[in-house]
């Protein structure tokens, strides 16, 4: 990244020197010599000397460039950003604090407006000829923030208690003919545990426009253990619009999921979130969203399904001024699951549900707790044969730990990670009742 020194060796050929000054303030002719050898402490110490005689200079946009400049190269930036734009309003046309005003605003973060004013230098016509190099090189590294693609690689080793998602009970209760039979279910309904690799590689692209950000990203991620039959493979797509505001933001996300199971397709999903949040209400962000899915069951097409989801919430800091614990998230939801066949088992579902995010920065890393619980009946009863026919409701909670640290893996920036996550799921069918454990550990790289 190219840093302009305030007053440049050449800034003399761009305006001339200090002849509109004002009548009263001293001779600035000075304090452009030996500028380029400058260090940190030697423009402080010079902007130490000009701020001693500013009172004198009140109407001198030259002034108020070179210590706006010197303040800028000292590392003081918002004492610089203000003396720069005075500068400014004293002389609109002053290019010496044009470009050192440039270099402030995207010091401050304020991308665009930055290359904007870096293109206002560039159309000069009175632009010397050997600066405009290094302001097009600075214009163009500015223009490349603002597109960006990273690829990411995950490799992690873990162990799961259940790798099939079986049931907890060993046998289930049939209702045939009026009674009640219990039915011991074979082991292929049993809970199988073991080791596993969790395998996932990433793109995202990143393209920020004035006030709008748009990200996409696909993924593919696969599981392997030793039982091929409860293998994994996963291809996410996703698209998502980002509209920030101090007082308001939209944020749109949509995409699509397909899962495989054990070697054959299982399902395939796509679906559509908005997600909307307000001006802060003492020190939390109040926010609202609504999603929809659609849900295509490739070989049990029965179980197809319409979902919706309308939810509330807050995202907060924790602690004071002195002390911070993290920033928590908790939110509320509506759900609703509306078959499209009319044989699907249970008929509609509705439901609700809570979540926890709780974040914490820790020195070299973040530890971050996700807690979900969700509450879902059908409509109608599930089946005949289980409980004679009685509508289901499953209870199902979750709970998530992850660490992760930032790392350097042969020079690559990477992160350590390890998680913890345990489901738990009840139901009034005991075919329904699971339970989940599982801790990895792994690494992440980007690239």
């Amino acid at each position: 990244m190219i840093r302009f020194p305030a007053a440049l060796a050449l800034v003399l050929a761009l305006f001339p020197p200090l002849s509109a000054q004002a009548q009263d303030c001293p001779d600035l002719n000075p304090y452009f010599a030996g500028q380029e050898s400058r260090g940190q402490v030697e423009w402080l110490q010079v902007a130490g000397e000009l701020n001693g005689f500013q009172s004198q200079c009140l109407e001198s946009g030259e002034y108020f460039a070179l210590i706006g400049a010197a303040w800028l190269n000292g590392g003081l930036l918002p004492e610089a950003v203000e003396a720069l734009e005075r500068s400014l309003l004293l002389d609109p046309d002053n290019g010496a604090a044009q470009i050192d005003y440039a270099e402030a605003l995207f010091r401050q973060g304020q991308l665009f407006p930055a290359i904007e004013l870096n293109e206002q230098v560039l159309g000069r016509t009175d632009l010397p000829a050997n600066l405009r190099p290094a302001l097009q090189q600075r214009l163009e590294e500015w223009r490349g923030v603002t597109r960006d693609t990273s690829f990411r690689g995950d490799f992690l080793l873990g162990y799961d208690s259940n790798l099939n998602g079986a049931p907890d009970p060993g046998q289930v209760t049939l209702t045939i003919a009026g009674e009640n039979v219990l039915l011991a279910l074979g082991e292929d309904f049993e809970p199988m545990s073991g080791p596993y690799a969790n395998l996932g590689l990433s793109a995202r692209h990143r393209r920020l426009e004035p006030g709008l950000q748009h990200n996409f990203t696909a993924e593919v991620q696969g599981r392997a253990s030793d039982d091929r039959s409860t293998d994994l493979l996963q291809f996410d797509g996703r698209y998502n619009f980002l509209r920030p505001r101090r007082a308001q933001s939209w944020q749109i996300d949509s995409g699509f999921r397909s899962l495989a199971f054990g070697g054959s397709a299982l399902f395939t999903a796509a679906d559509v979130q908005v997600r909307y949040s307000i001006s802060p209400l003492f020190t939390c962000r109040p926010f609202f969203d609504a999603s929809t899915q659609y849900q295509l069951f490739h070989n049990q097409n029965w179980l197809n399904a319409f979902d919706t989801r309308l939810g509330s919430g807050f995202a907060c800091p924790l602690g004071d001024e002195t002390v911070s614990f993290g920033n928590i998230s908790l939110e509320a939801a509506l759900l609703d699951s509306h078959a499209i066949k009319p044989d699907r088992p249970g008929g509609d579902r509705g439901g609700w549900q809570v979540a926890a995010d709780w974040q914490y920065p820790l020195p070299q890393g973040l530890f971050r707790a996700v807690l979900n619980h969700t509450r879902l009946e059908d409509g109608d009863g599930y089946s005949p044969l289980l409980d004679a026919g009685t509508p289901r409701w499953v209870n199902r909670s979750y709970l998530l730990l992850q660490y992760r640290r930032g790392m350097l893996f042969s020079g690559a920036p990477g992160d350590l990670l390890i998680n913890f996550y345990h489901q738990q799921q009840d139901s009034n069918i005991g075919l329904f009742d699971t339970s989940d454990t599982t801790l990895e550990i792994g690494i992440s790289i980007g690239f």
